[in-house]
């Protein structure tokens, strides 16, 4: 494929993609480029009156890609058939609900679980100490970037 660029303007095998630097999404014409649906991935704006500042900017819809406190959370194959499609903002959980619920659900439904431990391995993290100490956030966040299976 081909790839190259004009200005603000990404072009990917003929096809012209905006791109755009703005820390608030409401200042991201998103409607003027005829953008639809809005992926947030930043990890900044995971409540809804956070990522609802992509709607002010011109998106329909908006699914953020964590957990959030306040958004409707979905997981595929989990509780996707309760979607509702007024709403403008979804929650689509953390990697790692989407990957034990629905392996769990499957399990739950057939057989039925009890008890249940899982361990998730993560690459480092911009938050993450760099060498062992205490974490005001979350005890086992203090334990160094270095020390997780990368």
């Amino acid at each position: 494929g081909d790839v190259t660029s004009e200005g603000d303007t990404l072009i990917i095998d003929g096809h012209k993609i905006k791109v755009h630097g703005e820390k608030d999404p409401a200042s991201i014409p998103w409607g003027k480029d005829g953008v639809d649906y809005v992926i947030e991935s930043t990890g900044v704006f995971t409540t809804l009156e956070g990522a609802h500042k992509h709607i002010e900017g011109g998106a329909k819809k908006v699914v953020i890609t964590a957990p959030s406190k306040d958004a409707p959370m979905f997981v595929v194959g989990v509780n996707d058939d309760k979607l509702n499609k007024e709403d403008e903002i979804i929650s689509n959980a953390s990697c790692t609900t989407n990957c034990l619920a629905p392996l769990a659900k499957v399990i739950n439904d057939k057989f039925g679980i009890e008890d249940g431990l899982m361990t998730t391995v993560h690459s480092m993290t911009a938050t993450q100490k760099t060498v062992d100490g205490p974490s005001h956030k979350d005890w086992r966040g203090g334990r160094t970037a270095s020390g997780n299976i990368i």
